[in-house]
């Protein structure tokens, strides 16, 4: 009798200790407790889910594992193999509206082109290697790896805008007054053109990134802070639903059924937008003229449609794709999805 209370206290104890943290406003001394026990394993409720694409060693997806898991929910919809290009004269203009799109496996790590060591390094040998994506002389995108090691960043301040998941690692962002700002696993962090700093890298990191190369600096506060998102302030509850077909990623649009789409605008200052998108599945959402946007997939499947060519991509959790301004075609929901975005004005 005596055993079976110590295994009852026992299982009682595991349970509580693995109950996730509720989504709240902390401080950088919290987030540096957090992300140490992160590294034991202690700490769940920031990683990104098990869905995501880019896992272990390698960062490609099986097709092979998605097709058991998925099963026939892979398949095209029916309504989509059907779609035709746009009329001959918008068709013309086709080669302004092409998507860049980058699968996981495009940015694994053995793909990524060597930067060397970083001179400036004062602890540690960081080397960092990286690859792009695309870059239309304003916005672009890619992918960056860096191993153990710190260095402060230029006192000229960011030359851009710039906004990063963390698909694995663990690192920091000091501001120029030495606010630390940790982050890891399935966090977005932005820092904004003109912040000064410096870079810790305590275990290697790699992420997907979007730039956006703006005029001037937009931030009014000083110094320049880093801002820090975790994934699970994305959760359902935290998100607005979308009303009037005004959707702040896809601009104009007009869904196929009462499901709808939900959203949450996280960064919002001058020409730079950051956020999250979810919808259900089974919404086909019709985009009538798009914003020019980064959108990295971080849960479930959906087809995009480009109107102007008839072509359409099958997106899984851990795919990258990049739409330009004015783009319009039809974003199909095959399972329940949540986007990062951003977009550049």
């Amino acid at each position: 009798m005596k055993r079976l209370i110590r295994v009852f206290c026992c299982l009682v104890a595991t349970t509580a200790a693995f109950t996730p943290s509720q989504p709240s406003v902390v401080s950088s001394t919290y987030l540096s407790s957090s992300y140490l026990d992160g590294m034991s394993a202690a700490s769940t409720s920031m990683m990104k889910p098990a869905s995501y694409g880019f896992t272990g060693s390698s960062y490609g997806n099986n097709p092979q594992q998605q097709q058991e898991s998925f099963g026939a929910s892979l398949s095209v919809p029916q309504q989509q193999q059907q779609r035709q290009p746009a009329s001959s004269t918008a068709a013309a203009a086709a080669d302004d509206m092409e998507f860049s799109f980058a699968p996981a496996s495009y940015f694994a790590k053995e793909k990524l082109v060597s930067k060397g060591p970083r001179p400036t390094a004062d602890w540690g040998t960081p080397a960092d290697a990286s690859l792009k994506l695309c870059d239309d002389g304003t916005f672009r995108a890619g992918s960056w790896y860096c191993t153990e090691g710190g260095w402060p960043s230029s006192d000229k301040g960011k030359a851009v805008t710039e906004v990063f998941y963390v698909a694995e690692g663990y690192g920091s962002l000091d501001d120029a007054d030495g606010v630390r700002h940790y982050f890891g696993p399935g966090d977005t962090v932005i820092i904004p053109k003109g912040h000064t700093g410096r870079w810790d890298v305590y275990q290697p990191i790699h992420k997907v990134w979007a730039v956006n190369a703006h005029d001037n600096i937009e931030e009014r506060g000083q110094p320049i802070r880093i801002q820090v998102d975790r994934y699970n302030s994305l959760a359902p509850h935290f998100l607005t639903p979308t009303l009037g077909g005004n959707d702040p990623l896809y601009g104009q649009t007009t869904l196929s059924n009462s499901a709808g789409t939900s959203s949450k605008t996280f960064y919002n200052v001058g020409p730079t937008q950051v956020g999250a998108w979810t919808s259900e599945a089974g919404n086909t959402v019709q985009v009538h003229q798009g914003k020019r946007a980064w959108i990295h997939l971080l849960e479930g499947i959906v087809v995009i449609t480009n109107a102007a060519t008839g072509v359409s991509r099958r997106c899984v959790a851990g795919d990258t794709m990049v739409v330009p301004a004015g783009w319009c075609g039809y974003v199909d929901v095959i399972q329940r999805t949540k986007k990062l975005w951003t977009v550049a004005l």
